[in-house]
């Protein structure tokens, strides 16, 4: 365990109020959102600026104590959780959540690691501009835990994920060492752009403590749409026509099944749903124009007409206002909340390219129906870009003592072989973490791990950085 003197100099690096020490402090910072994830800490640092992160980081190499950066902890996979053993200070990256810079000469706009997603968005549409980036629990996560996870969200079909979205990061390494890449450079091609070794790696090798990040102009027309269909096939098959007919006007499309839809329904007071019935698949359809000449909602109109005539989809809503755009979204925006109060749920986040996301369904379905009839196969996910949440949700009580691990393990199992199939990820946002470390390797392989291992000594030589995720 740290040293008393350890946790003296920590005090006096962010004062009193901001390291937490006692056990009744500590809980909101030891345990995952889902209850899924628990351990312990030695202690919570609240630093306020970058100089104290150094500071800190400094301090926790001279007594070799492991460090666990902290954002929103809103993440699926136990990353920012401590290990039980105790050792370990959480560096709660909150109070980081100055904006320091709005620049629209470069298109940017500058803002530390704490900063909360939704708070950046807002600032954005306050100077006329758009922040891409959304997410379901985007009124809590901050920026930083987004990069570090590399995350994906609703936009990623036009706006690519938090890795297109980064211009520059300021890092704090493991012994305090300050990179300050915040230039908003576009173009640089000089020698390794190193900020990419950070954006996804989890606090694994260094602090995210302040990002660049690009915004766009601010669209004049919005338009959203709910479809609904029997087969993922159709779902396709109207993605192939929306980009053909609206190009990068098309920013999202969510793909739905009904089992997820009742689940929202079932478990969540606020959404509702737009049409008769809940059919067998529906998708959300968002698209943006920046110029008011150009109609895009008679575009839309046409587009879906033509499909309704075609028999490529059933039914069509579209939202006449923006409070029924935002009922449309709700659904889509409830999924992880409904499905935590559901049951137990072994949740996927896997990519598969477009091509192959009809059959990838089709064969989890029919393995998982075989094999745990007494479940509950949800489907919901970004199906432009191929990002698709299969989420089992089993009754625990039916898994007695370690049943329902093995339940998990052999669930991974079938839907990871389905993905690796038709050469796809296992995680496309959700990160790796500690629920997601043995799947990497059975994934990847082992160059790719060896490699992965070597710039890790190379960053972290200790191992301090986050210990327990990603890789052992």
């Amino acid at each position: 365990m740290p040293s008393n003197a350890f946790i003296e100099a920590a005090r006096a690096i962010v004062g009193p109020a901001n390291l937490l020490t006692e056990a009744e402090d500590l809980q909101g910072f030891v345990n995952d959102w889902r209850d899924r994830y628990q351990g312990l800490a030695c202690a919570v640092a609240r630093p306020a600026s970058t100089s104290e992160v150094m500071a800190l980081m400094r301090l926790c190499a001279e007594h070799g104590v492991p460090v666990v950066p902290q954002g929103g902890n809103t993440g699926l996979c136990g990353a920012a959780t401590p290990d039980a053993s105790g050792t370990a200070l959480v560096l709660w990256l909150g109070r980081l959540n100055r904006v320091r810079e709005f620049n629209e000469v470069d298109g940017c706009i500058v803002v530390e690691a704490g900063a909360v997603l939704q708070r950046i968005q807002e600032l954005a549409r306050e100077h006329g501009y758009f922040f891409p980036m959304s997410l379901g629990a985007e009124g809590s996560c901050q920026i930083g835990g987004n990069i570090s996870t590399n995350a994906g969200g609703t936009a990623v079909l036009r706006y690519g994920p938090m890795r297109d979205l980064v211009l520059g990061l300021e890092v704090v390494l493991a012994d305090g060492t300050l990179c300050n890449w915040l230039t908003p450079l576009r173009k640089n091609t000089t020698g390794y752009d190193l900020k990419h070794l950070f954006i996804g790696a989890e606090g694994t090798l260094g602090i995210v403590t302040a990002a660049s990040l690009k915004v766009f102009p601010a669209p004049r027309q919005r338009e959203s749409a709910m479809v609904a269909f029997q087969e993922v096939e159709s779902a396709l098959t109207l993605l192939i026509g929306l980009r053909k007919q609206l190009g990068d006007r098309l920013l999202s499309c969510e793909l739905i099944n009904r089992a997820q839809v009742q689940t929202v329904l079932t478990h969540m007071q606020g959404p509702t749903w737009p049409m008769a019935a809940v059919p067998p698949w529906a998708l959300i359809i968002e698209v943006t124009e920046t110029l008011d000449s150009y109609s895009l909602r008679e575009a839309l109109e046409q587009l879906l007409g033509q499909a309704l005539e075609d028999g490529v989809i059933e039914d069509a809503v579209l939202a006449s206002s923006n409070a029924q755009q935002e009922a449309m979204w709700s659904v889509r925006h409830s999924v992880s909340e409904a499905n935590k109060r559901a049951g137990y749920g072994v949740t996927h986040d896997t990519a598969v390219p477009l091509s192959g996301q009809a059959v990838f369904v089709r064969s989890v379905e029919k393995r998982l129906a075989e094999e745990f009839a007494d479940g509950q196969m949800l489907v919901v996910g970004h199906i432009g870009d191929g990002n698709l949440h299969v989420i089992h949700m089993l009754d625990p009580a039916a898994y007695p003592g370690d049943a329902l691990k093995q339940a998990a393990v052999r669930i991974n199992r079938i839907v990871d072989e389905e993905t690796l199939a038709l050469g796809g990820a296992i995680s496309a946002e959700h990160g790796i973490g500690q629920s997601n470390k043995a799947r990497l390797v059975h994934s990847k392989g082992q160059t790719q791990i060896d490699l992965m291992r070597r710039v890790k000594a190379a960053l972290d030589p200790e191992g301090r950085l986050n210990p327990g995720k990603v890789m052992d």
